[in-house]
């Protein structure tokens, strides 16, 4: 879920300048075409395997954990939810694979660096919007998280005092209060090395919210489990309403490339070890809350699982204040992101040169922030559902996931002229396939989620 975690596990920031250019990091007018990061982490010798593990697995667990058990109910049950998470768990790995491959072969160290090279200028310039689209998007569904908790907050609050609701408890006001006096300031400032420390934290809350969740639903007793659990979906179209979760709660995609760059051994066989392991991960703590948190409710379950729960449970309190700790943390990494693209693509329409452009860089970059920061804000303030938010920027996360790694693939492929063996073919037709899958989801879920918000 989260494009540049990366940065923060990897060290943006010192006093040999690089920090001071942080911004950048993203941007395609850094004419090296390697990250600080990736330049750092080379000179100390590399990230082990190991770590590159950890790292992936900060880069894809986050606030979509919140949404599995709903999307279980939408694919028609724990069967059903099962298949579809394992069939795309193939082409997840694969495209991290071929992400790898595609930068080892442009020699580029970021991901929309290696679409621009493979694919050519156009579709580097829509691969950069994509990512300003999707962490724009992930941003509102961040706010939705946060009002989400806080809410459940009130309920507490107002359950024990018996007394009618404050407009300083209010949905609207708790989220305005937490967005500009403590996500605003942090997301201004140019360097993100600070957030290296919540990366830690926010892998720790998103397990112990996996952990709760598990434990509640073996707590339950004859009384309070739920006799409505789906077994089967309305329809068979119902089972593509689960993508968009899978996708978003999966796609690291973007942060890979990076990682790739970092390990001390650049290597496909160890790089495939590295994603192969992380993702295993990743479904085990997704399968653990979307299958229990299911079971937990049924059909009756919420978007975000944790409004399922009683307000006043304190084990539950806890993982709300995680999520909250975690989403706060991680709004200025994701905002960070699309700042340094929009940045970037702002600087290549103007002409600009990166030594140049530095001038006015402050002024351009508090503009920014403070729109981008007050257009998400406005947004999440009015959709209150962040299945919906998921919905749609979960379609574009396929692109991330299968679209663009397949047109890289391809080209790649097709430069080697020289060689158009069996397998050449084999990884041609896999790239047109990925490339298939992805539009197909992609159109599918996006037009879905706009039907169903039309209709409702």
């Amino acid at each position: 879920e989260d494009p540049v975690g990366i940065t923060a596990d990897l060290g943006v920031t010192g006093p040999d300048g690089s920090g001071e250019r942080a911004w950048l990091l993203q941007s395609p007018c850094v004419e090296s075409g390697r990250t600080p990061e990736a330049e750092r982490a080379k000179a100390a010798g590399g990230v082990s395997s190991t770590a590159a593990v950890f790292i992936v697995v900060n880069a894809a667990l986050g606030a979509g954990l919140l949404n599995f058990p709903a999307a279980f109910n939408m694919a028609g049950g724990v069967v059903a939810g099962l298949m579809l998470q394992m069939c795309m768990l193939i082409f997840i790995i694969s495209g991290l694979v071929v992400l790898g491959y595609c930068s080892q072969v442009s020699n580029e160290a970021t991901y929309q660096e290696v679409v621009r090279v493979s694919c050519g200028k156009v579709s580097g310039v829509v691969c950069e919007l994509s990512i300003a689209v999707y962490t724009f998007g992930t941003c509102i569904a961040f706010f939705i998280v946060i009002g989400d908790q806080l809410e459940c907050c009130e309920s507490c609050v107002l359950a024990h005092e018996a007394a009618p609701s404050h407009w300083y408890l209010q949905r609207r006001f708790t989220i305005c209060v937490t967005a500009i006096l403590v996500i605003l300031p942090l997301s201004i400032p140019k360097e993100i090395g600070f957030q290296k420390y919540a990366s830690a934290f926010s892998v720790v809350g998103t397990w112990y919210v996996t952990i709760v969740v598990i434990v509640k639903y073996f707590l339950l007793t004859e009384e309070t489990v739920p006799t409505n659990v789906p077994t089967s979906a309305a329809s068979w179209t119902a089972v593509f309403n689960a993508m968009p979760t899978i996708c978003f709660g999966f796609q690291c995609h973007v942060s890979s490339v990076p990682v790739f760059n970092s390990m001390s051994r650049k290597q496909m066989r160890p790089w495939g070890l590295v994603v192969t392991v992380g993702m295993i991960i990743c479904l085990f703590v997704y399968t653990g809350t979307g299958v229990c948190g299911f079971l937990s409710f049924g059909s009756e379950v919420k978007q975000d699982v944790l409004m399922s729960y009683p307000s006043d449970d304190i084990a539950i309190a806890i993982a709300r204040a995680f999520i909250v700790v975690c989403v706060v943390t991680s709004y200025p990494i994701l905002h960070f992101c699309g700042r340094a693209v929009v940045e970037g693509l702002w600087l290549r329409c103007r002409g600009e040169q990166v030594e140049l452009c530095v001038v006015r860089e402050r002024r351009r970059r508090i503009l920014q922030t403070v729109v981008w920061f007050s257009s998400t804000l406005a947004l999440a303030l009015f959709i209150p559902d962040i299945g919906k938010v998921i919905s749609l920027i979960g379609g574009l996360a396929a692109c991330f996931i299968f679209v663009f790694p397949g047109l890289c693939l391809i080209q790649a492929k097709l430069s080697e002229s020289d060689d158009r063996s069996a397998s050449w073919y084999v990884l041609v037709v896999y790239g047109v396939v990925m490339v298939t899958i992805g539009a197909f989801v992609f159109g599918l879920t996006t037009s879905n989620s706009v039907y169903q918000d039309i209709v409702s």
